[in-house]
C-alpha cells in the first residue's frame, strides 16, 4: 500500500471511529456531519470526500458493527445459553447504550434505508445460527422456539436500558434454559449473578456444565 493510500484508509477509520462513538452514545439523529467534523479537526468537506453523505456514513458505522456470527465447537445448548452471557458482558460494559441495529432503526424509522436492511440482515443472521443449533438438537419446531430466544434476548436489552440492569440478560437466560428444557432438553442452571445493579463493568458469569 502507497504512503497516499495508507493515509487515506487511517482517516477514513478514523472518520469511522468517531462517527461510531458518537452516533451509539448521543444518537444518529443528534450528531451531525459537522459535529463529526470538529472533533477530528477536518472540514465537511473533506469528511464528505471519504462519504459523500449522513446516510453514507451512518450505513458504514452499522457495517463496521458487524461481526461474524458463526458456531463453534461447543454443545448447542451451551451456545445457545452463553450468547445470553454475552450479552450480559457486554450490558456492563461503561457506555452501553443497547443494541446499535435497534437504535438505529428506531431513530431513522425508514424501512427503505439501507441501515434497516442491515440491522434486519444482522437479526436474521442469529436468528439462523439459533434455528441452526436448534436443529442439531432435533427440537420441535426450531423456527418457533429460535423466534422466542430473540424475544428473550431483544427484551433483555430494553429491560436493561430501562432499569440500568444488566442482570435482566442474566433472567433471559434462564428463561431461555426453561424454553430449552420444554423442549426436551438438559440444561444446567447457570449460577447467580453478580448484585450490581448499576454496574457497567464486564462480567463473566459462572457456567455450569450443560449437556445436550
Amino acid at each position: 500500500m502507497s504512503v497516499r493510500a495508507s493515509a487515506k484508509a487511517a482517516m477514513q477509520e478514523r472518520i469511522l471511529a468517531t462517527a461510531d462513538r458518537l452516533f451509539y452514545r448521543q444518537g444518529i439523529r443528534m450528531i451531525g456531519v459537522d459535529t463529526i467534523a470538529a472533533e477530528i479537526g477536518i472540514s465537511k468537506r473533506t469528511l464528505y470526500n471519504y462519504f459523500p453523505s449522513k446516510d453514507d456514513l451512518i450505513v458504514a458505522y452499522l457495517s463496521r458493527r458487524l461481526r461474524p456470527i458463526e458456531p463453534s465447537e461447543l454443545p448447542p445448548a451451551q451456545q445457545i445459553l452463553d450468547d445470553f452471557d454475552r450479552l450480559e458482558r457486554a450490558m456492563r460494559q461503561n457506555g452501553y447504550r443497547g443494541c446499535p441495529f435497534m437504535n438505529a432503526v428506531a431513530e431513522l424509522a425508514d424501512p427503505s434505508h439501507a441501515a434497516h436492511r442491515i440491522a434486519v440482515s444482522h437479526k436474521q443472521k442469529r436468528w439462523t445460527l439459533f434455528r441452526n443449533l436448534l436443529n442439531r438438537l432435533g427440537v420441535d419446531d426450531p423456527e418457533g422456539l429460535a423466534t422466542q430466544l430473540m424475544i428473550l434476548g431483544e427484551g433483555a436489552v430494553a429491560q436493561a436500558l430501562v432499569h440500568g440492569d444488566p442482570k435482566m440478560a442474566h433472567a433471559a437466560r434462564e428463561a431461555a434454559r426453561v424454553l430449552l428444557t420444554a423442549a426436551g432438553l438438559h440444561v444446567a442452571q447457570a449460577a447467580t449473578p453478580v448484585r450490581a445493579r448499576s454496574s457497567r463493568r464486564t462480567h463473566r458469569p459462572s457456567r455450569r456444565q450443560i449437556h445436550s
